[in-house]
């Protein structure tokens, strides 16, 4: 007779047995594992050892003090064992499979809680900073009388489920093998399985009413290569050496500070390079053209490649399409290690449909909002979040922390913020639903967004955060407790359009246009900027910056290196997107490398001499501290001629903080001026040290004056005046030396 006709009290509930077999129990563990059933020295049985082991032909308890006690099998592959003792005991199952082949592991449903109260209490608030360190898979190890348990724990959010499951390479993806248990009104499913290893590939197979949804896990923190959509168990091996930039980040105020950015989508940098071999030959051209930054396109995983990124799916896990999360790691580290920061571009506005992710994650909207006027962007087919839930809040919030923490990211640049500013962002009449005071803002975005930065800055001093934000919501950049969104720095996007709207006329028409190309000084200090010539601008049939200039290819090479020259000295940091530099002619696909010919052979003498300009500008930049000391402050400028429409002529005057002082003077019309005439306030003596038509940059090399001083002769209502020569279409730039 076996232990169970022995024991009734062994045996799994019919109800018991019926929701562990579809995987709808809540708490399997309080029939699984260990459980004390006997009352006195009387009872045959005092406590029983139950398992469910698909497949399996036999499973024996091996009980650390008490010896071996073979389990008996009850049906639908569930064990059952009686043992003579009430006090748990360590142990082990060794399980013998069809052909003989047995294997020796610890009980799943044997262990603790790997969330404690604190935790579960801050994710219900909206305020577990380090989110990613409880939820998700973890591998962890645990110490037995019968040795060291290693496995991994995964535990996730899913509040609306009836039952959630880990499946795996290592279960034969087997939703009954592996049930979950849920804890309590957190909505967090946990379990602990030994014997997982680094690089198994899992899902969660969730259970709703009405069926069964295998999903991603959304706190992975690596995954399959795109399109295969499983998570992978990771642990990062890398040893940082980048403690000296981090030191000197902690302590450095950007505002003040030299800031060009290299954009970068690393996919297309140079087609089939990976993490590990751009950290050689990205990281020594970022270098030696002398950029301080780099800014890589969404690095986060995402389903479809075409969408640059921009529609993630994976919020924790760097795209395995270049490397694993250790690769990026290195990557990042030797920027460091050259003293150039790294920014990466974040998404927090929406997220993609697929079914296999973040969308209607446990049967009704979770992550995304519920009402479809809300949570729902339909110009690109996306969701979008619930930015008044904690627990969706704390997801982004802790995930902008997550790429600070463990990837040693020097800013975020936030994708998108005017569509979570804006209820009616993109929206027709009827398909916005206003909020509590019946305007179209978005309340808890704006929230959310001053949440992020604040608690970005309080923990990591030095970070930087950049909203792409494209219209003129106030305060981006004010302080949050002044009621500000509380970033760092925002695009400008009207200097931008400007901008090249301004150089896509031909030099004739420029005169009608003046108004274009001094206008963003009217708001230069309304926001702290980076002024962005970003991979938007060169997309979608709106044609290179080579390709925007009018004219031959002496006049497009000239256009491309005024505007370069007038950007690097207008208020404000710079960015450039990859080809831009050189001028590529075409415009950038994520499908092929940059067109790195066009720098080749006669052809592309201009071209190899816009990047040579790049790299010149940089360094002069850098060195020259009336550039950006004073970059946001009203201070930092003065016109000195800003109405000569006719004549295609600009000029105006940098101030540092340390009284240093830089004139930049800007031809934009097809004809030089020989002896152009700028009135000055006082007498002075200018250095030349930048010239965009030097024969250096393949422009004309006109023979300039190195060095020039004002003639006490009234010119513009001031008493002195400084006579150039300024060359067509081209940028100097003279230090002050007296």
């Amino acid at each position: 007779m076996n232990q169970a006709e022995l024991f009734p009290r062994l045996l799994i509930s019919d109800e018991d047995m019926y929701l562990l077999r579809i995987c709808r129990h809540h708490n399997p563990h309080a029939v699984l594992g260990w459980h004390r059933v006997g009352e006195d020295a009387a009872d045959d049985y005092l406590s029983v050892i139950r398992t469910r082991q698909v497949g399996a032909e036999s499973v024996v308890a091996i009980v650390d003090g008490l010896g071996e006690f073979p389990l008996t099998p009850t049906g639908d592959d569930f064990f059952v064992g009686g043992l003579p003792t009430p006090d748990p005991h360590a142990y082990q199952f060794r399980i013998t499979w069809s052909g003989g082949v047995e294997t020796t592991l610890a009980d799943p449903y044997n262990f603790l809680p790997t969330l404690g109260e604190m935790d579960l209490h801050l994710i219900a608030e909206g305020r577990h900073e380090k989110l990613w360190t409880v939820l998700g898979a973890h591998l962890r190890s645990f110490e037995s009388p019968q040795g060291t348990v290693t496995g991994c724990s995964f535990a996730v959010w899913a509040p609306n489920a009836k039952g959630v499951a880990v499946i795996g390479d290592f279960n034969g993806w087997n939703c009954t093998q592996h049930p979950m248990r849920s804890l309590g009104s957190s909505g967090i499913w946990e379990i602990f399985i030994p014997g997982v290893t680094e690089g198994s590939v899992y899902k969660y197979a969730i259970h709703t009413p009405d069926s069964r949804r295998d999903k991603a896990d959304p706190m992975a923190r690596r995954a399959e290569i795109p399109p295969a959509t499983g998570s992978i168990v990771t642990a990062s091996h890398y040893e940082w050496n980048d403690q000296q930039w981090l030191d000197k980040r902690a302590a450095t105020d950007w505002q003040h500070e030299a800031m060009s950015v290299y954009e970068v989508h690393l996919g297309s940098w140079k087609i089939g390079e990976d993490y590990k071999e751009l950290a050689d030959d990205l990281v020594n051209y970022v270098a030696d053209l002398g950029y301080t930054h780099v800014e890589f396109m969404p690095v986060a995983e995402h389903p479809f490649g075409g969408s640059w990124g921009y529609q993630v799916s994976g919020y924790y896990a760097p795209t395995s399409r270049w490397g694993d999360p250790d690769g990026l790691r290195y990557l990042i580290d030797k920027f460091h290690q050259r003293g150039i920061g790294v920014l990466v571009d974040w998404v927090p506005a929406h997220f993609p449909k697929d079914d296999w992710a973040l969308a209607r994650f446990d049967g009704p909207a979770l992550y995304e909002h519920p009402d479809w006027r809300r949570g729902e962007q339909t110009d690109w087919g996306t969701y979008v979040f619930d930015f008044g839930r904690n627990e969706v809040r704390n997801f982004l919030v802790a995930n902008a922390l997550y790429w600070i923490d463990e990837f040693h990211v020097d800013g975020l640049r936030v994708d998108a913020v005017a569509s979570m500013l804006y209820l009616d962002y993109s929206r027709k009449e009827g398909e916005w639903a206003p909020n509590q005071y019946g305007g179209r803002e978005h309340l808890e975005a704006v929230q959310f967004l001053q949440e992020m930065n604040a608690t970005v800055h309080k923990t990591y001093p030095g970070v930087l955060t950049v909203a792409e934000e494209s219209t003129s919501w106030p305060g981006v950049t004010a302080q949050t407790e002044h009621n500000g969104l509380g970033f760092s720095m925002k695009w400008n996007m009207g200097w931008m359009n400007d901008t090249l709207a301004y150089f896509k006329e031909d030099p004739i028409n420029r005169s009608w246009h003046h108004g274009m190309i001094t206008f963003s000084m009217v708001y230069a200090y309304s926001e702290r900027f980076i002024l962005p010539i970003s991979h938007d601008e060169v997309v979608h049939g709106k044609g290179s910056l080579w390709t925007r200039m009018p004219g031959d290819a002496w006049n497009k090479a000239a256009g491309v290196r005024a505007l370069l020259g007038y950007m690097w000295a207008h208020p404000g940091k710079q960015l450039l997107f990859q080809g831009q530099e050189f001028a590529q002619r075409q415009e950038w696909s994520e499908a092929r490398s940059l067109d790195w010919g066009d720098m080749e052979g006669w052809e592309g003498e201009y071209h190899r001499g816009i990047h040579q300009l790049v790299a010149t500008l940089n360094d002069t930049y850098r060195n020259n501290p009336a550039l950006y000391t004073l970059d946001s402050d009203p201070a930092g400028f003065t016109w000195v001629k800003a109405d000569d429409a006719q004549s295609n002529v600009l000029a105006f005057t940098r101030q540092g903080a340390g009284g240093e002082q830089l004139l930049c003077v800007c031809n934009f019309g097809g004809a030089s001026h020989q002896e152009y005439t700028v009135g000055m306030p006082q007498a002075s003596k200018w250095k030349l040290v930048l010239n965009t038509d030097d024969a250096q940059f393949e422009g004309a090399g006109n023979d300039l004056k190195e060095e020039v001083s004002t003639l006490t002769f009234p010119w513009d209502g001031m008493a002195d005046s400084l006579t150039l020569h300024i060359p067509a279409m081209s940028v100097q730039w003279y230090l002050r030396v007296d």
